[in-house]
């Protein structure tokens, strides 16, 4: 057996150092009560979108919070990164037990023509944890389309019930405006109306039905926001674990008779309620002639009692009108309704006279006022002591004379001036 060779190998050799570095990373942790905390407190809606502000003016929307934890939550502040949105002032900490909610106002007041954005902050307790509400709304010099009313309180209705009212959108702007949609918040709340997009004229308006449907009992809130002019209206409403109650309209007919034109004839009717309170949130008439007089919404009716309103009647024209008067409530028929009737008259002045002997006929002459030029206003002689002027106008102010003719036609002097005021 040969011996092991021995094995010579040349070459170069690399020195390498090795260094190993340390890198120290700091990890932050919440702790278990903050977790708590961020994860307990939740807001509904999720972000609150304003509308089309004027600058001086202000829109209020609400925040639900709700602690959903198993442990009290304390808020210790509320802030706002911005100064056109803030929270009226409120008593600090605010403490919510498990499965308690609050409401809190927002407000936007812009003081500047702009879209906007921020934040309102709720901080928690000592952990110092913040629930942010992403908060936005657009600055104008005038809004573009108006809602009457700008918002709705339905008052309170019966959970299995529903009370309808109406708002109406009106273009203020001298242009065409396009409404492309509505993006309504809140499960209790309804909107109906017209399909979009759709285009209103300067000075047009278009009615959307509002209906609250309360699916538990409570106060609830809600809003829709009008996509395009960017208007926002907001909606409260309260449930109730009572039956509906009924409301009569009585009487139920309303007949206003003759009414001068540009005067105003008033008649009254009752609302009554039955089975249990009735609220009624708005009244619409279907015609600008008639409309209701001193009463303001919402108004709740004790079961049992009645309310007595009264109705005006305003024509502009002479003629027959006609319209209903719907009355919006929790009640089992939320929408009331009463027709009305009336005709416009034009107004007119009633003259006489005291006969003359061997006259055959007298003349009537009229002026606007006493120092005027009289004209006559009888066609043909009048052989009567009486004479009625349709020709007048409201407002106005009349002067009358007469004269008396006789059988060979000569004419008398005037008589003296009687002066007339219609209304």
């Amino acid at each position: 057996m040969r011996p092991p060779q021995s094995v010579t190998r040349s070459g170069s050799y690399r020195s390498f150092t090795i260094a190993i570095i340390s890198v120290a990373v700091l990890l932050s942790f919440l702790t278990p009560k903050a977790r708590a905390d961020a994860a307990a407190l939740t807001n509904w809606p999720a972000s609150l979108r304003f509308g089309q502000v004027p600058i001086g003016q202000t829109e209020t929307q609400l925040v639900s919070l709700t602690n959903n934890g198993q442990n009290s939550v304390s808020i210790s502040s509320i802030g706002s990164s911005s100064s056109e949105f803030s929270v009226p002032l409120m008593g600090m900490p605010i403490v919510l037990s498990s499965g308690q909610s609050i409401d809190i106002s927002v407000v936007f007041a812009p003081t500047t023509t702009a879209w906007m954005a921020g934040k309102i902050s709720f901080t928690m307790g000592s952990s110092n944890t913040t629930l942010n509400l992403p908060v936005t709304g657009t600055g104008v010099t005038a809004q573009p389309v108006t809602a009457s009313p700008a918002s709705l309180s339905f008052g309170s209705v019966g959970v299995g019930t529903t009370a309808t009212t109406q708002v109406v959108l009106t273009n203020s702007q001298a242009r065409n405006l396009t409404l492309s949609g509505l993006q309504t918040l809140g499960g209790a709340f309804s909107v109906s109306g017209p399909s979009f997009p759709l285009v209103l004229g300067n000075g047009q308006s278009v009615t959307l039905g509002v209906t609250f449907a309360p699916q538990s009992v409570g106060m609830t809130f809600g809003s829709t926001f009008v996509m395009g002019p960017g208007v926002n209206i907001n909606f409260t409403g309260t449930g109730t674990n009572t039956a509906a109650g009924q409301l009569t309209v009585n009487p139920s007919s309303l007949n206003f008779g003759n009414v001068t034109v540009q005067t105003t004839g008033v008649v009254s009717t009752t609302l009554s309620a039955s089975g249990n309170n009735v609220t009624v949130s708005s009244a619409t008439s279907s015609s600008s002639l008639f409309a209701l007089q001193g009463i303001s919404f919402p108004l709740t009716i004790p079961a049992g009692q009645s309310i007595t309103v009264n109705v005006a009647f305003t024509p502009q024209s002479s003629g027959a009108a006609s319209g209903t008067l719907s009355f919006s409530s929790n009640a089992t028929d939320s929408n009331a309704t009463g027709s009305m009737a009336g005709t416009g008259v034009m107004p007119y002045v009633d003259l006489s006279w005291n006969t003359v002997e061997d006259a055959a006929g007298y003349n009537v002459y009229r002026c606007v006022s006493a120092s005027c030029t009289y004209s006559k206003v009888n066609s043909s002689l009048d052989s009567g002591a009486a004479f009625t002027d349709n020709g007048v106008a409201p407002g106005q102010t009349y002067s009358y004379v007469a004269t008396s003719v006789n059988s060979a036609g000569q004419e008398s002097d005037y008589s003296s001036a009687v002066e007339v005021a219609v209304p």
